[in-house]
């Protein structure tokens, strides 16, 4: 597609919104060139660690095979300790960088293992920015399945899909004992998702990560109890759009929490699709389809 579209190294590329909100880049603003603009070509190998580099069958994407390479284990530090996965609050970037150069952090586990004394050892912090990185570490320990289940970075499972195992499986060890079978009977989960949950958990390295993130106190239940309210239930809600009140993963946590289902696709089955500003291609499909569309005032509305 880069070669298709002539992009290169420094041009100025016109982009539109695809679908729902993926940007698209449509074309290159040729008049704007400078003639010092470079063609692109896949590196052969990872920059970060020299291994080679592979394109998986049907994927868009290059990937490093080194399993060590320490950018891909930086990388996926800093996912597990985003806000939206285990929200440790000051294990931003920089630190994350000394830990893993300094060999002190290798995988998630290790996290729960750090000493005051280690970290306060670090470039630009202290026994105070120290204790507060440990009482975040500490917290996190509570986030609770569905963020843990994201926070491990399992190929194709992101938010919304941790949360319908959740929701199915209930508990981590009935989600390790799930077939492919099982799996491809929930709704929304298909073969290529099944299958990179199947080999995640069944590779002996991961299951003894979970075992050291359970050893140390990371809860692998539910954070709270599944659905006391049950005012939503049989309902299935989409969301499309951006919410002014809320963000959307918070307005399908609303959802879980009153017994309902927040999907990610719209089909005859969708009871309500909630559109915010700007909504997509799923708005469009809605009203193709008849399905109900609330405002976010409307959803808020069917709260109460």
């Amino acid at each position: 597609e880069i070669d298709r579209k002539d992009i290169r190294i420094g041009d100025t590329v016109l982009v539109q919104r695809a679908g729902d909100v993926i940007p698209e880049v449509v074309k290159v603003i040729e008049h704007k060139r400078t003639g010092t603009e470079r063609k692109f070509s896949m590196p052969a190998h990872c920059p970060a660690c020299g291994s080679p580099v592979t394109k998986p069958e049907n994927e868009a994407v290059y990937r490093c095979l080194n399993l060590q390479c320490p950018a891909k284990i930086k990388e996926s530090i800093r996912h597990f300790a985003s806000r939206r996965a285990m929200d440790i609050e000051g294990l931003g970037d920089k630190l994350i960088d000394q830990l893993v150069d300094q060999g002190l952090v290798k995988n998630f586990a290790d996290i729960y293992t750090l000493t005051k004394d280690q970290l306060a050892s670090l470039d630009r912090m202290a026994d105070k920015s120290a204790g507060n990185v440990l009482a975040s570490i500490q917290k996190s320990k509570k986030a609770g399945l569905e963020r843990l289940l994201y926070a491990l970075g399992i190929r194709h499972v992101g938010e919304h899909t941790a949360r319908i195992l959740v929701q199915h499986f209930k508990s981590l060890n009935k989600l390790l004992q799930a077939s492919r079978y099982d799996l491809l009977d929930i709704h929304e989960i298909g073969p290529e998702v099944s299958e990179s949950i199947v080999q995640f958990f069944s590779d002996e390295k991961n299951r003894l990560l979970l075992q050291r993130l359970q050893e140390a106190g990371v809860s692998c239940e539910p954070a709270a109890p599944l659905a006391a309210d049950t005012r939503l239930s049989g309902k299935t809600f989409v969301f499309t759009g951006t919410l002014k009140k809320m963000t959307r993963a918070e307005a399908e946590q609303l959802v879980v929490a009153r017994g309902g289902r927040a999907s990610g696709s719209v089909s005859k089955k969708t009871d309500f699709v909630v559109a915010g500003d700007d909504p997509g291609s799923k708005y469009e499909k809605a009203r193709k389809l008849g399905v109900t569309i609330l405002t976010e005032e409307d959803f808020l509305e069917l709260l109460k």
